[in-house]
């Protein structure tokens, strides 16, 4: 019987090419995603992966969403905090809801989706955390103050729990993903676009599935004495300590 892999946000993007990523690497794989039906749809005729809708950023949502992913599927070994939004503004022009949409759909989902699944991984003696933050939440990003400061705080979650976790066998780690080949940041005006491609060393935008071959590597029991750790994958972008 294959391990379950839980994946949030998993039917675009970087998402999706960790849903698929999984699934190759034979893991039985549950995606959720928050709004777009015919999309997600779509992705399951394609892939066989097993979709389900509901809110990251609510408690209850998650508690009732995850209790039917284990009901049909079997316990979560293995969860991907990928889920995410911008809200994007200067600050001094940012309003409140600005602020707490993306705070409770970046940050707050750490503990909505992690809370449900820890005491499960920590009855079994195994598990494995995935949280997906930004290369903005490592160097900031001018007009993204909320998302990067949401995914900073994702970094630091990383870094505690893994400690916390680290002696019932669960590993709790972090990728911090730069600008990546996805809908959202191809349909960026071409000129900001190639600003951005100008900055990366390497030359190039990365590929969603250079994110999610990390993601499978840090799910395997390869990456078992790797815990609390922040995987940078920017193209040389940005070199950070960790």
């Amino acid at each position: 019987m294959s391990k379950v892999a839980l994946v949030t946000g998993g039917t675009r993007g970087i998402g999706e090419a960790i849903s698929r990523g999984l699934k190759d690497a034979g893991y039985t794989v549950a995606a959720t995603y928050a709004g777009n039906t015919e999309k997600a749809e779509a992705f399951k005729a394609d892939t066989g992966i097993h979709v389900y809708k509901w809110d990251v950023s609510d408690p209850d949502a998650c508690a009732a969403g995850i209790a039917q992913v284990e009901s049909e599927l079997g316990p979560v070994e293995v969860l991907v905090n990928n889920a995410g939004i911008t809200r994007d503004g200067m600050f001094h022009k940012m309003s409140f809801d600005q602020w707490r949409a993306v705070m409770s759909t970046n940050l707050d989902s750490m503990f909505t989706m992690t809370h449900p699944v820890i005491n499960g991984m920590r009855g079994r003696g195994s598990g494995r955390v995935i949280n997906i933050s930004s290369i903005n939440g490592q160097k900031g990003q001018m007009g993204q103050t909320n998302y990067s400061a949401a995914k900073a705080g994702v970094i630091g979650f990383t870094k505690a729990l893994a400690q916390e976790n680290a002696f019932k066998g669960i590993t709790v780690n972090c990728v911090c993903p730069g600008y990546i080949n996805t809908d959202m940041v191809a349909a960026m005006p071409e000129k900001v676009l190639e600003s951005i491609i100008s900055g990366i060393p390497v030359g190039r935008l990365g590929h969603p599935e250079e994110i999610a071959q990390t993601v499978v590597y840090l799910a395997s029991d390869a990456a078992a004495f790797m815990t609390g750790a922040v995987m940078t994958i920017n193209g040389g972008q940005y070199v950070a300590n960790g």
